[in-house]
């Protein structure tokens, strides 16, 4: 097996008329994969903090999603009794076990009944923490994990989402960047399994070039977005 592997690596050089390795490409190699160097970033995305903000509510809109400011966390309870009333929708949903919303007062809205876990596919309704949001594109990042179940993105046809500020990136390298970073400040390497990448329901226009919402996934999107100062 290894002398064919060479064999085929060797052609390979060969073909791209490439010397045999001398230590510098390897190394090469791996300042790059250290590096992280970023790609090209928009324009659109480098502003202030306020001003991506205001960058991400623009652009989530812009693909049907619907965004609730919010001035604190004690207030998605009740902000999700009140969507749910707009829109005719039972109150009942599946939560993350997410430590953030598991401390939040549900019990100040007893109208609503709360749940935790993955969603086995019976649920219409879930409720998710972001890790962070995209504002070039209004794109949601929600990280995999117990405490964020990845049945709970696709399965319900209504999608819910907390989403801090202060978690709002400019630009996709910003996100990973940050995801980067959270791992270093744990001191492993380990990553999560999916990183989910939403940007506004699910959708097609497969059929007549027309927009079909809910096709592979919820079709409402609705982000509790809270501001910082908590």
């Amino acid at each position: 097996m290894t002398s064919a592997r060479d064999q085929i690596l060797g052609n390979i050089r060969n073909s791209l008329s490439v010397k045999e390795d001398d230590g510098n490409r390897r190394t090469a190699v791996q300042c790059r994969l250290e590096a992280h160097q970023a790609g090209l970033i928009p324009e659109r995305s480098k502003l202030p903090k306020d001003k991506q903000v205001d960058l991400f509510i623009l652009m989530a809109e812009g693909v049907q999603s619907t965004v609730d400011r919010l001035d604190s966390l004690k207030q998605v309870p009740e902000a999700v009794s009140r969507y749910l009333t707009q829109h005719n929708l039972p109150q009942r949903l599946k939560m993350a076990t997410h430590e953030t919303l598991e401390s939040l007062p549900w019990d100040d809205v007893p109208v609503l009944t709360v749940s935790e876990g993955a969603s086995q596919g019976d649920d219409l309704i879930s409720l998710a923490m972001a890790f962070g949001g995209i504002a070039e594109t209004g794109t949601l990042a929600l990280l995999s994990g117990p405490d964020g179940p990845t049945t709970l993105n696709f399965l319900p046809e209504t999608h819910l989402v907390v989403l801090k500020e202060s978690d709002i990136q400019g630009a996709y390298e910003d996100i990973w960047q940050k995801l980067r970073d959270r791992q270093a400040a744990k001191g492993d390497r380990d990553l999560p399994r999916t990183v989910n990448l939403i940007t506004g329901p699910s959708r097609t226009g497969d059929i007549e070039q027309t927009i079909l919402l809910g096709a592979h996934g919820p079709h409402q999107l609705h982000i509790l977005l809270v501001a910082d100062g908590e």
